[in-house]
């Protein structure tokens, strides 16, 4: 699956779901496609294997924060503030060798994926999805690591919302809410930028910035992490600042 401008607004409802499905069974096997980052050595038990089987990798710094280091394939993840915290976990996600469909976003940087380390040719670009971006987030589950769909500031029915939610279980897909709201995601990811990096008075570059993320869920008590972003010789990385246990919640809409 390779990164795509194709529009589905033209098309019914029947040739929608079908271009789609088309698109999906191009893609490779899904099962064991994606390598954590730290592969678990030879002493290892087998049962800890399993258990990296069935997550998602994300930045370093975002382990911190998140239940078991990374994302529970089968969840649905909602994401608020700075958008460098998407491209992270799509650029992880591809550079592990995972499928990732971005619906309805077509401002999204896939350069700023590319410098992270993410894969563009795993990436799979619906910015017109058309009058139901939901139901083409859905049909992409079948085939597809990681979905987000950007929902343009509308919400989602939480009958609507359990179908979705019970699609992404079965699948052993992570479904990502941006820009909209979702009815209890199993965690929320909300970031703001606290600082760039590189600027004096009116002159310069920016070289990297600061920021601080909060995690938050039904299963566990807010989280949060300070972290930055660092770019040298064109490559994007991520580097932990340091953990805050005693943080003020962040405020909501913060960028």
């Amino acid at each position: 699956m390779s990164a795509c401008s194709a529009s589905l607004a033209t098309l019914s409802r029947h040739e929608q779901i079908e271009q789609l499905r088309s698109r999906i069974a191009a893609v490779p096997g899904r099962v064991g496609s994606v390598v954590p980052v730290d592969s678990p050595g030879p002493g290892d038990v087998s049962e800890e294997r399993s258990a990296e089987a069935e997550k998602l990798p994300v930045p370093g710094p975002f382990e911190a924060v998140l239940p078991g280091r990374r994302l529970a394939k089968g969840s649905i993840l909602g994401i608020t503030g700075s958008r460098f915290v998407l491209l992270g976990l799509i650029a992880s996600v591809t550079a592990a060798g995972g499928h990732v469909a971005v619906v309805g976003m077509p401002e999204l940087s896939l350069l700023a994926v590319a410098e992270m380390g993410g894969e563009l040719r795993r990436i799979a670009v619906i910015p017109d999805p058309g009058p139901d971006p939901v139901e083409v987030a859905a049909v992409l589950l079948d085939g597809v690591d990681l979905v987000v769909l950007g929902m343009g500031g509308t919400h989602v029915s939480y009958t609507r919302a359990r179908a979705l939610t019970a699609r992404a279980r079965s699948k052993k897909a992570v479904l990502v809410a941006v820009d909209g709201q979702w009815p209890q995601p199993e965690i929320v990811l909300e970031s703001h930028v606290r600082a760039y990096r590189g600027l004096g008075r009116g002159h310069g570059r920016i070289r990297g910035l600061s920021l601080t993320m909060q995690a938050r869920g039904r299963s566990f008590q807010p989280r949060h992490v300070a972290m930055r972003l660092t770019c040298t010789a064109g490559r994007v990385q991520w580097e932990n600042e340091e953990t805050l246990a005693d943080v003020a919640p962040l405020k909501v809409g913060a960028r």
